[in-house]
């Protein structure tokens, strides 16, 4: 018998039979983990733990402890909602139920739900996994399984896509109910410690709006009630500071389905705190020597085609035929800027070559993916794109990398780091790929910077430094980015003259500071609930009078301040009522000014935390919102 090495995460190694599975490897290491072993992480990929195994691999096993155990038991959690659905609803037909990083859906038809039928579904879940029914790894012929769900296209799609090739074909069974899946689960439905349903929408199947419209069921599971506790709270929090309710109640931004899904408009107070975000990107562009540069929406796709991004992004380009040419909108702003540098000649003691550009882009995400400002069709980069020698790569990147700290800092956000590498589709020879990836190894390391490996998560043209921002209620959302480009210098020809007097190959880094203006802007409502800094703050300050006759008094005090957003609130109401809407549009700070106010030339300064001094000097309080402006300062500290 042949004989394999498996590799631990520790870097040791094991030499067991060919063809044992991940459960007898944990048997080998020990008989406690043995028992313990729930799943397996063969080669980066989550299996079975009766998974055989027929080559050397790299092997994590997986128990109640590891990080991936609550995705295999989401996965079960999703087959008991299909068997409690198909009790009830024998019609339903089933498509697919992945697990999710907060729990897991299930893509059925064939049944009219709505969200009041969830409590009913629900309870016959709780049914199941009180039975602590067995689940079972079963075993059939590709024949018999194509005929078990002859009546089902979806299951069929199923077997020919992610089954395709294997037989027998793998089911998992569980009392009375089964379903085509790879697996893993956990051993019985009893290990469910907390299930819950939690909304209904539609779907296309597989993400194709061309595609059979499905209902999809969205649920959570978690080993202990306790755990689902805290995530229901802080999902009810999420829900509370949803950007789409706030942008609506704040009058931020809106998508109308007349203007287009995915095309959001934004709203004065919107475009109030895009202007100020830019500003302060174009601050930080400028001290670091970036040079401004434009470039249309749209171009000839014979330019796509040269940068590959025709071949790698065509699916998802919006495409129009003009005099018989064939134009595409942009998706991407760095073809345009390596035009830019190629049409000058440059010395190795131009570079590095620093342009920016806050850049329109489109990409046809599917309609059923659009969702608020998180997934759109348009969209801005606060795009730069630098070409340096290859001895500059490393104090260039640290310089980026500097700047996107910066905006966590300002923004008091936490970051996450991620060095994102080669994708299965991608340009490029292998060792154009190794050399880069090296490159910013060497960067984050030198740098001491924690980082995880998104392997495969690369751009198609290069490797990549992701940063994740964490927001108040401690949800990660993709961020600003690096990228270390050695393909489209070399697809553009581009060149610089060195102090060998011949030409050679200039490096492209590509670089967000926030990622996108419309993602961003979405973590910013979110994670501050809509209670922007000072400087960010559409309105900053609104002027209360205690009645008509102090609107005069009022508007003299705006006029010392014009340098802010400053509001009067002129309507009749009460002074009382005039607050209540001042805090609701989350001013940062008002100032109530009656007639004693006006007779001593003072103010009495309101924040939104409910603070309140009064025969406050205009003078003082300007100069100190000056400074709390100038300085980004988070929070508004006038009455602190």
């Amino acid at each position: 018998m042949s004989e394999i090495v498996v590799t631990l995460p520790d870097g040791s190694e094991l030499t067991v039979a060919e063809g044992s599975t991940v459960e007898d490897v944990a048997f080998e290491i020990g008989p406690g983990l043995g028992r313990d072993t729930v799943a397996g992480v063969v080669d980066g990929e989550l299996v079975d733990k009766d998974t055989p195994l027929h080559e050397d691999v790299d092997l994590v096993i997986v128990t109640e402890d590891s990080d991936e155990y609550l995705r295999v038991l989401r996965h079960s959690a999703a087959h008991v909602f299909a068997q409690a659905l198909q009790r009830l609803y024998p019609d339903a037909k089933l498509a697919i139920g992945p697990p999710t990083d907060d729990g897991f859906y299930y893509d059925v038809t064939g049944v009219d739900l709505d969200s009041e039928d969830l409590e009913d579904i629900e309870a016959e879940a709780e049914d199941i996994i009180e039975a602590d029914l067995d689940i079972e790894r079963i075993e059939r012929s590709r024949e018999d399984v194509r005929e078990q769900y002859a009546d089902n296209p979806y299951k069929l799609d199923i077997l020919d896509t992610e089954a395709a090739g294997e037989d027998p074909v793998t089911l998992y069974k569980q009392g009375e109910f089964e379903d085509l899946c790879q697996g893993p689960h956990v051993d019985s439905t009893g290990e469910i410690g907390a299930f819950s349903l939690l909304n209904i929408s539609s779907a296309y199947w597989r993400g194709e709006e061309d595609n059979d419209t499905l209902t999809r069921v969205y649920g959570t599971a978690f080993a202990d009630e306790s755990s689902m506790e805290d995530y229901l709270e802080r999902r009810r929090k999420a829900e509370e500071r949803d950007h789409r309710k706030l942008g609506q109640e704040l009058d931020i931004f809106s998508i109308d389905e007349t203007t287009g899904p995915g095309l959001p408009l934004y709203h004065p107070n919107g475009k109030r705190i895009l202007d100020e975000l830019s500003a302060f990107a174009r601050d930080m562009n400028l001290d670091a020597g970036y040079d401004p540069v434009e470039t249309p929406h749209l171009f000839r796709t014979e330019l796509w085609k040269k940068s590959g991004h025709y071949e790698n992004y065509v699916d998802d380009m919006f495409l129009l035929d003009v005099n018989d040419e064939e134009y595409g909108l942009k998706p991407m702003n760095c073809p345009g800027h390596a035009t830019i540098f190629d049409q000058s000649s440059w010395s190795y003691r131009d570079l590095p070559v620093r342009y920016f550009e806050d850049g329109k882009v489109y990409r046809k995400e599917q309609r059923g993916e659009l969702s608020g400002l998180s997934r759109v069709w348009a969209f801005t980069i606060d795009d730069g794109h630098v070409f340096v020698r290859p001895d500059q790569i490393e104090s260039e990147v640290n310089l980026v990398m500097d700047n996107i700290f910066r905006v966590f800092e300002t923004f008091d956000l936490d970051a996450e780091v991620a060095l994102a590498t080669r994708p299965e589709k991608s340009v490029g020879s292998d060792e154009i790929w190794e050399r880069a990836e090296s490159q910013l190894r060497s960067v984050l390391d030198s740098q001491g910077i924690d980082y995880d490996v998104e392997a495969g998560d690369g751009a198609f043209y290069g490797p990549k430094i992701d940063f994740a921002f964490e927001d108040a209620l401690g949800r990660k959302w993709d961020g600003p980015t690096v990228q270390l480009d050695f393909n489209m210098p070399e697809r553009f020809d581009l060149t610089y003259t060195g102090e060998d007097n011949e030409d050679h190959r200039p490096v492209m880094l590509h670089r967000a500071l926030y990622g996108s203006y419309e993602r961003f802007l979405m973590v910013l409502i979110e994670h501050f609930n809509g209670k922007f800094p000072l400087w960010l703050a559409p309105e900053q300050v609104r002027i209360l009078p205690v009645s008509d006759e102090n609107l005069g008094y009022a508007h003299r005090l705006k006029n010392e301040i014009d340098d802010f957003r400053v509001e009067v609130e002129d309507r009749s109401w009460t002074v009382g009522r005039k607050i209540q809407q001042a805090h609701s549009d989350r001013v940062p700070y008002m100032l109530i000014v009656g007639d004693d106010e006006e007779e001593s030339g003072t103010v009495s300064v309101r924040d939104r935390k409910e603070r309140e001094r009064k025969d406050v000097e205009m003078e003082a309080f300007a100069t100190h919102i000056r400074e709390e402006r100038d300085e980004k300062r988070v929070e508004p500290d006038f009455l602190d």
